[in-house]
């Protein structure tokens, strides 16, 4: 398929189409990104059948997306149009398409939820329960310390761990090389999950790995890299039973950048802390609560200076 790239103008079914754009995002783009698209092009694929990919319209596309994710998530129906987009650009470069069929999918709205920070309180209870795992207790306890995404966590592997310098190295969203760093209780829970480990996963499964994993996901005892969907129905089911429950690990994120943000943490820090590229990504997650609000300002009241 790498041929037909250097070919403009050339006859290209849609199928061949997708192999050689997914084939030239993989030098770039971040590994779960390239599973997301090449799952949402896959669908529209098979939907779309052999056609050569100049003969698909405008109409074509927008009743795929409508058909397939009308009743999807604003952000899921976004993510699918985002990814046939980019595609037509790579297809419009070679020569095979034009750009325009795609340019007119439209954007749906994503409501803003103000509230998707877990309670405090029901954090703190979690950390300080003995009887969860120490595995979980360790996992979240990161979070909660360092703002960081799930899965910068999950992938983090022993040999990335700076543990006397509380800090690792991580692989942002969108592939950006970061630094998360850790306080105490991070730190006295990962020796103890780590048992001498210096290579392979942090965090593992507690049986054998499947066959057929990535050697770089199976520790040295044979377990597997935990993969997101675990932790994340893990901490579901930890949290159902609370308030507003159950919630999500990304709940830990906001709930970090939140409590920053309501210490005061400047917006250099934050963003340095969270990982973002800009303030608006990062006014998503900080927000700053009505008590917390209203402390400060009591705190710059006249009459109760007085």
């Amino acid at each position: 398929m790498t041929a037909l790239s250097l070919v403009p103008d050339a006859q290209v079914t849609l199928g061949d189409a997708i192999d050689a754009y997914l084939l030239s995002l993989a030098p770039v783009a971040a590994v779960t990104t390239r599973k997301e698209y090449a799952s949402i092009l896959g669908r529209l694929s098979a939907a779309l059948g052999d056609k050569d990919v100049a003969d698909i319209t405008a109409a074509d596309l927008a009743a795929w997306l409508t058909a397939g994710f009308a009743d999807r998530a604003p952000a899921t129906w976004n993510l699918s149009r985002v990814a046939v987009r980019s595609a037509w650009a790579y297809f419009t470069a070679c020569g095979w398409a034009d750009a325009s069929v795609a340019a007119s999918l439209p954007r749906r709205k994503v409501a803003e939820d103000r509230d998707r920070a877990i309670p405090g309180d029901v954090l703190n209870q979690l950390l300080a329960d003995q009887s969860v795992p120490l595995r979980e207790r360790t996992l979240w306890r990161m979070m909660r310390e360092t703002a960081a995404r799930e899965s910068e966590v999950l992938n983090l592997n022993a040999e990335d761990l700076d543990l006397p310098g509380h800090r690792a190295k991580v692989r942002r969203k969108g592939g950006d090389l970061s630094v998360i760093v850790w306080l105490s209780g991070t730190a006295i829970l990962l020796p103890r999950l780590l048992k001498g480990r210096r290579t392979g996963p942090v965090f593992t499964t507690s049986n054998a790995a499947k066959t057929g994993v990535a050697r770089a996901d199976v520790a040295a005892d044979g377990s597997g890299r935990l993969s997101a969907r675990q932790a994340q129905a893990i901490f579901r089911d930890a949290t159902a039973g609370f308030p507003g429950g159950p919630w999500t690990l990304h709940g830990i994120r906001h709930r970090a950048l939140t409590d920053a943000a309501e210490h005061g943490a400047s917006t250099a820090m934050l963003m340095a802390l969270s990982g973002h590229r800009n303030v608006r990504s990062l006014a998503i997650y900080a927000r700053v609560g009505a008590d917390a609000l209203a402390a400060w300002q009591a705190e710059r009241d006249p009459a109760r200076r007085r």
